[in-house]
């Protein structure tokens, strides 16, 4: 097949989608797919652009806001005849546009099939206001929350303290802060609004991290992530060393079965596609809080998905042909 990967993008999560489509473009390539490589943020790439943009790994920070804006000033949509004659998009995008369907309104539009999920889907998983009310239509247990502005008092009776403020649509914890009290908030608030004009502030589960990816309507194996703070950040993810994943999780089987189940009926509850990724906490009770689903789950070398798909017995370029083939059958019906 001839397949355009878009990446990179204009997004806090830039430097992750590069690294995502450095493992994609040569498992693609290493199946025999003729690969157009794109950057939304600059075009078709040529074979040493390409290869320079993809060997420069992730920072231990986001970009700047002010690197992120220079781009922005000349982002553009990728050119219609780089993708116009291609068999298949796959999206490698994470956060902002490419991650929260306005590109995948554009593919819809254009008939292009593409990978992960379609762009109402995108959006909805994208809000984690909306999705943390359909997560609880469809009995998934998820913390409590509050969309800011609140009163401090509502705060401290509803969700007391410690609380998670974080920014309504962005990912990788990107504007996340773990606030213990009334004085850290302004703080907090301010931070998380230079992500997002919504702010939310959701009840803290301590406890154990855990991730379920679906695939194909299908849990795979739970993986938990041990963390050395409170919270799984940017750099614990994306830095060698910042945490320790382990796939599977060292659950009893009826637990497993039961964050499995939660994850598959989140992935349907929201409506997504061939795959994504459902995080969780564990209590010290033994209970399971879902804290959100992503769409277009990482594909770097460290990342959850990939490391649930080889516990399962499927290797990372099996994994990318199973979404493609998917994806394809997806836009023929």
């Amino acid at each position: 097949m001839k397949i355009a990967v878009l990446f990179g993008g204009t997004s806090e999560e830039r430097d992750v989608s590069i690294a995502s489509a450095a493992q994609i473009i040569p498992a693609l390539r290493g199946l025999g797919h003729e690969v157009v490589a794109i950057d939304t943020a600059s075009g078709r790439l040529a074979a040493q652009a390409e290869h320079q943009l993809l060997t420069t790994g992730v920072g231990p920070q986001p970009p700047s806001s002010s690197a992120l804006a220079s781009m922005r000033m000349s982002e553009l949509t990728a050119n219609t005849a780089d993708i116009r004659d291609v068999d298949l998009v796959f999206v490698a995008l994470h956060g902002g546009a490419g991650e929260d369907g306005r590109v995948q309104a554009v593919l819809d539009l254009a008939g292009l099939a593409y990978t992960g999920s379609n762009h109402i889907a995108s959006a909805v998983a994208m809000d984690k206001d909306l999705s943390k009310r359909l997560f609880r239509a469809a009995g998934v247990p998820t913390a409590d929350w509050l969309m800011d502005p609140v009163p401090v008092v509502d705060v401290t009776d509803q969700l007391g303290w410690p609380l998670v403020v974080k920014p309504n649509k962005q990912g990788s914890t990107v504007g996340l802060s773990i606030v213990h009290d009334p004085a850290e908030l302004p703080e907090a608030l301010q931070l998380a609004s230079r992500f997002d004009s919504e702010v939310m502030l959701e009840k803290f589960i301590p406890g154990r991290e855990l991730t379920v990816a679906v695939l194909e309507e299908e849990a795979l194996p739970v993986g938990e992530i041990i963390i050395q703070g409170e919270i799984f950040d940017y750099r614990a993810k994306y830095q060698k060393g910042g945490a320790r994943e382990v796939f599977p999780a060292n659950l009893d089987p009826v637990a497993a079965a039961q964050v499995q189940q939660l994850a598959v009926r989140a992935h349907q509850a929201l409506k997504l596609g061939v795959y994504s990724r459902v995080d969780f906490r564990m209590d010290t009770e033994g209970n399971f809080w879902c804290l959100e689903a992503n769409s277009l789950p990482g594909m770097t070398a460290n990342s959850l998905l990939p490391q649930a798909a080889r516990a399962a017995g499927i290797p990372f370029s099996k994994l990318v042909e199973r979404i493609c083939r998917a994806a394809l059958i997806t836009r023929s019906r």
